[in-house]
């Protein structure tokens, strides 16, 4: 197998002539206008935390720029701090983005034509970029120890100025630099800041730039470990992988005009930067990671629709030529519009979770009527209810209501009432999946004429057979109330609710006798029978 670095640079000869060209609007500099060319944008979270709703926003901007422009969306994980990776949080990524209906083109899991897409995986290409650097005295070695570097911290606390390192092994002679190579003293490689930085056009902030050399000290690429700091590995994986667009979160602005010095003594072109304004608390503050409720995968736990989630993170943002409730993923790639996102952070009240909640499910039951509808949708749902069915119910259940067509008309039914499949397995509906358990003193609270009313309906369900039908059966049921000598027909209806489900609401009895089937509305309507029998 030949080496990365030689697949590579066959990839970059493959495409060289391919660069992505930014047209930009004269009315509106700060945006794109139209994009042409080949889009290749990048998610690229660290796995040192689960995915939460300011990454998933994130990575959705970048799907829906790369599908709106025909481009890729490629998933890469910035795994070089190993001292602060959290087990399983790099798979949990790529669950979470799948689950959430952003899938990669190109990630650790599903491969590529220029991976790998760890970058721990990448060393060789960090290091050899790192040497490219030395040799063109863009970058030196740093000998400074760890206590050397705290004292200059806290000396500049002491006297208020912001801590920054003093450049001073920029200064060390050559001979210097091999005698403590070859003595084995610890080292990292710093870059070399340059002053004369050139302004950049952000696709969102517009014309920007910081003179970084005057107010911070040269920054480390590869640390003592060997590994590559964020700012070189992330240029390196960009640059190797033909990124074009880099969309990420507006607190990376002030770093840019750093990573544009390292392209330019690389000699490499530097794609186009935008800057997303950040998902935000109401007060302004940075969302945290210790917030609990903001991770994706409490959502899903809670039974929250993806589609939902989307919808009511791209609701509170920008970036769209409408902004409505009840889009689906194909409806926000067509009316994305980047000249309409703003420079203004999205707000979100995390206090007021349960309206939040509250606005996920409303948009919920939209999304999950959808994927009712839909038949291939329709088979994964029915596949997650038939889990969280032998999951929830521990108490015995039928074996027929696991089956699918089972499921499908309970779905079907329901759809346009529930936002998602937890409602389902809740108390409210345990009688889909469970027989009731009544009582003698429960059923004579209603009337004297259980009896009659039960023979009423095995007579009933006796000539409608297999062919139950909602709108048939209410009629059918108002008939049935007539029947009776003295039970008015709202404890007849409160009655048959009992027998189907030991509730005293719910859905329609009719629709509940259809979800049910011929055949268990008459096991249960026996039982009721038997029980006016022995009272």
């Amino acid at each position: 197998m030949m080496p990365l670095t030689q697949r590579c640079f066959q990839c970059l000869t493959a495409v060289r002539n391919r660069r992505v060209k930014l047209l930009l609007n004269p009315a509106v500099t700060r945006c794109c206008s139209t994009v042409q060319g080949d889009v290749r944008v990048r998610f690229a979270p660290s796995p040192t935390g689960f995915l939460h709703l300011g990454g998933l926003r994130t990575a959705l901007y970048n799907y829906i720029f790369a599908k709106k422009y025909g481009g890729s969306f490629v998933l890469r994980l910035e795994d070089t701090d190993q001292s602060r990776l959290v087990p399983g949080a790099a798979e949990s990524i790529e669950d979470m983005l799948e689950w959430a209906g952003v899938p990669p083109d190109e990630s650790p899991r599903r491969g590529g034509l220029m991976g790998p897409y760890l970058q721990s995986q990448r060393l060789d290409l960090y290091n050899q970029t790192a040497q490219q650097l030395l040799e063109s005295n863009h970058a030196y070695y740093c000998f400074c120890s760890s206590q050397r570097l705290g004292l200059l911290k806290k000396e500049a606390l002491r006297t208020g100025q912001t801590p920054r390192y003093d450049n001073r092994c920029r200064h060390l002679r050559a001979e210097q630099v091999q005698e403590k190579l070859a003595q084995g003293v610890p080292h990292v490689i710093r870059f070399r800041l340059e002053a004369g930085v050139e302004p950049f056009q952000d696709l969102i902030f517009g014309r920007n730039y910081h003179e970084v050399a005057q107010v911070e000290g040269d920054p480390v690429v590869i640390k003592a470990d060997g590994f590559p700091t964020y700012h070189l590995a992330n240029i390196v994986d960009d640059h190797y992988m033909r990124i074009s667009h880099v969309l990420r979160g507006s607190e990376w602005l002030i770093s840019t005009s750093k990573h544009l010095l390292m392209y330019r003594a690389l000699g490499w072109q530097p794609p186009t930067f935008g800057h997303l304004p950040l998902l935000m608390n109401k007060d302004g503050s940075k969302l945290s990671k210790r917030q609990g409720d903001i991770f994706i995968q409490s959502y899903k736990r809670d039974g929250v629709l993806p589609e939902a989630l989307l919808d009511i993170t791209t609701h509170c943002g920008s970036g769209f030529n409408t902004n409505r409730i009840g889009r689906r993923i194909d409806e926000l790639i067509s009316e994305f519009n980047p000249s309409k996102i703003t420079t203004h952070s999205a707000l979100l009240d995390l206090d007021k979770l349960p309206e939040f909640n509250s606005n996920l499910s409303g948009c919920g039951r939209i999304h999950l009527q959808h994927r009712i509808e839909d038949e291939e949708q329709c088979h994964l749902l029915i596949k997650d209810l038939q889990a969280q069915i032998q999951q929830a119910c521990t108490a015995e259940i039928q074996e027929e209501v696991l089956h699918e067509d089972y499921i499908r008309r309970v779905l079907h039914l329901r759809k346009g009432h529930i936002s998602s499949l937890t409602e389902l397995v809740s108390p409210a509906y345990s009688y889909l999946w469970v027989r009731p358990s009544v009582s003698s003193q429960q059923v004579a609270a209603l009337t004297a004429e259980a009896q009659h009313i039960a023979s009423l309906m095995l007579k009933l369900i006796a000539e409608r057979g297999e062919e139950l039908a909602v709108d048939r059966l209410s009629k059918d049921l108002k008939t049935l109330a007539k029947q009776t000598k003295a039970t008015k027909h709202r404890e007849v209806m409160k009655l048959l609710r009992l027998a189907l489900s030991g509730l005293q609401q719910g859905p329609s009895v009719a629709e509940m006798m259809v979800s049910l089937g011929p055949a268990e509305i008459s096991h249960r309507f026996q039982k009721l029978l038997l029980l006016s029998e022995t009272s």
